[in-house]
């Protein structure tokens, strides 16, 4: 009698054992196994047969991401979820990830998703954010990585520039497979009736609100008479780079190229304004702001234009205005247009888009400063060496006239 609850329990012992090898068993391969067989043939079905591998930089700069933790902070996966494709664009693919060994794609958001950083931000701004993050976000809770520079933004260490490289190729590689790419995944996922995978077709692919687009589309601003609401904005989202008064001497701009606009040097017009906050300026750190209401974006604008500081302008006799006439013939229509409006026949291949005078009027002092020494940057050049004294000031003076701000209308 005394031997049957013995055996009965190191039978039970030996079930009990064999369960758990079963189940821990059929737990790798349900849970292990078999997604990676899906996932890899999913990946084979609707990726390309060759993408785009890291270069030599950005596989350094993955060791450097995984070593410094930014997968506690940011993930790099973007789900089917309508909050996450308004946010950061089209639900990432199995194909994109590849080449992932291991991934990185986090499980916490403490900071952005990161799987389109891609060409979300220029270069410049990312030493300056990995730097100093609150110098360029003010509420951003990301440690400032000083070490991977030598004392300043502007010296990054070789491994600041390869972390940067490898945040640049985050989502590159689809982007980069274009429409075919997406026609084929549609085609290789044969699933047009699973509501889900669908949501990764079609959308836009980087939907980052700051990500600058070189359009000039954008939703016009309400009537807004709200000049502290736009200050409150102001101070906390501009004044980092274009400092508190607006005269482009934020700590956030100081390593910024081209630096940030002394904006009491300019009148904008309120399309000018209303193109910037949608789209950013494509070629420079200035973001848009389109996950701001128009509301916002309004009494944004009115909190810029109300920095204008007027100043005493020359007035030049007749012929210097036929002179500026020529010279702007001769020297400027190229980039900026017969009308002045940004358009000229060389616009479109300059990596930022010229100035538009007919939305934005400098003083003449500005002009005559940027003619003698040019915008570092971008593609305006000193002209000190083609023009004569008497030449920029009646160029800089003639750019004037194309304002049509004064005849929007806007909020008083």
């Amino acid at each position: 009698m005394t031997d049957r609850p013995q055996r009965a329990l190191r039978m039970s012992y030996i079930v009990a054992s064999v369960a758990g090898v079963v189940f821990f068993a059929m737990s790798v391969g349900l849970l292990g196994l078999w997604p990676k067989r899906v996932l890899d043939a999913q990946a084979k079905a609707m990726g390309p047969e060759y993408a785009l591998p890291l270069s030599d930089s950005a596989r350094r700069g993955r060791h450097v991401y995984s070593r410094e933790g930014c997968a506690y902070c940011h993930t790099q996966q973007v789900r089917y979820l309508h909050a996450d494709m308004a946010r950061f664009g089209a639900p990432v693919l199995a194909w994109e990830t590849r080449p992932d060994t291991p991934h990185l794609w986090g499980t916490r958001r403490i900071g952005p998703d990161l799987a389109r950083a891609g060409g979300t931000r220029p270069q410049d701004w990312q030493f300056a954010h990995l730097f100093s993050p609150r110098a360029m976000v003010p509420d951003s809770v990301m440690p400032p990585y000083r070490a991977l520079f030598d004392g300043a933004p502007r010296r990054p260490r070789q491994e600041a520039r390869d972390l940067v490289a490898y945040l640049e190729s985050l989502g590159r590689a689809r982007e980069l497979d274009g429409p075919d790419g997406e026609k084929r995944a549609r085609e290789g996922c044969n699933c047009p009736d699973d509501a889900m995978t669908q949501m990764a077709f079609g959308g836009t692919l980087n939907a980052h609100p700051a990500r600058a687009r070189r359009s000039h589309e954008a939703a016009s601003l309400p009537l807004v008479n709200d000049l502290p609401r736009g200050q409150r904005l102001f101070a906390r989202h501009c004044a980092t780079c274009h400092g508190a008064d607006g005269a482009g001497d934020g700590v956030g701009g100081a390593t910024l190229r081209p630096r940030p606009r002394n904006l009491t040097e300019h009148e904008y017009s309120t399309a000018r304004l209303a193109d910037v906050l949608w789209n950013g300026v494509f070629g420079a750190a200035m973001p848009a702001w389109r996950d701001h209401s128009p509301e916002d974006r309004a009494a944004m604008a009115q909190a810029v234009r109300a920095l204008a500081v007027p100043q005493q302008e020359p007035n030049l006799p007749p012929h210097m205005a036929e002179l500026g006439a020529r010279t702007y013939a001769a020297n400027c229509v190229q980039c900026h247009g017969v009308r002045g409006d940004g358009d000229g026949p060389a616009a479109a291949e300059l990596p930022m888009a010229p100035v538009s005078f007919r939305r934005q009027r400098p003083s003449v002092a500005h002009a005559i400063e940027v003619l003698r020494n040019g915008i570092d940057g971008t593609s305006m050049a000193p002209w000190t060496s083609r023009l004569t004294d008497a030449e920029l000031l009646a160029v800089a003076d003639y750019v004037r006239g194309f304002y049509a701000g004064a005849l929007e209308t806007s909020p008083p």
